[in-house]
């Protein structure tokens, strides 16, 4: 079922995609940590046997060719048809699919890996945990999910505030740890870093796995 805000957020993202892919393209390059959890997140993938990883809310791609061009099987899905159609020319050696994180057209354990990089942010606090009850449910066991979000103090569940794109939500990372760990995973890692110049947060990164006996 698409949801007002869904709608939204997807006719944001179409409106925006060209500016947005010409603002986001080469920014990894200045972003040694982020690129570190994504290395080791890849790492991890690799050593539990490889398979595919899902790359969702993956806007124009770059996420997922990063990944790729670290051995990682990748493919991409995003809600915003446009971004799809440029992450196709952008990437053309990937695939890429239109798609809602809220519901996943993807067979239990079918995934090695999966990573949400700031793709959570604009979903109501209150269904985050059904997302992350799909990310579990798609997981296959020994596999790991990574999350990026801006930050909120720990006194705080979700904030809301007003993304350049559309309505957003910034999370402690203590929250969000917590209610990965309801819907059945085990924290192996939390990344804070300092907001940068051009950043109104502090940006956060997650990673969690899907293990037989989750330690809570």
């Amino acid at each position: 079922m698409i949801t007002e805000d869904v709608d939204a957020t997807r006719s944001a993202y179409d409106d925006v995609a060209e500016l947005y892919t010409d603002l986001v393209r080469g920014h990894l390059e200045t972003r040694p940590l982020d690129r570190a959890m994504l290395g080791a997140f890849a790492e991890l993938v690799r050593a539990d046997g490889s398979g595919p990883v899902a790359d969702l809310g993956c806007g124009p791609g770059r996420i997922g060719a990063h990944l790729a061009s670290l051995g990682v099987s990748t493919f991409g899905m995003d809600l915003s048809p446009r971004m799809i159609e440029l992450a196709r020319k952008e990437y053309p050696g990937l695939r890429f699919e239109v798609g809602s994180i809220e519901e996943l057209d993807i067979e239990d354990g079918a995934l090695a890996g999966l990573v949400a990089w700031y793709s959570i942010i604009h979903l109501p606090p209150e269904r985050v945990p059904h997302v992350l009850r799909e990310f579990h449910r798609v997981l296959r066991t020994g596999g790991h999910a990574l999350l990026a979000f801006q930050t909120a103090d720990a006194a705080d569940t979700a904030l809301a505030f007003d993304h350049r794109v559309t309505r957003a939500y910034c999370w402690s990372p203590d929250r969000l740890a917590e209610l990965s760990r309801e819907a059945g995973f085990t924290v192996v890692a939390r990344m804070v870093c300092a907001r940068q110049a051009d950043e109104r947060f502090d940006q956060g990164c997650l990673m969690v796995a899907k293990v037989a006996d989750p330690v809570r």
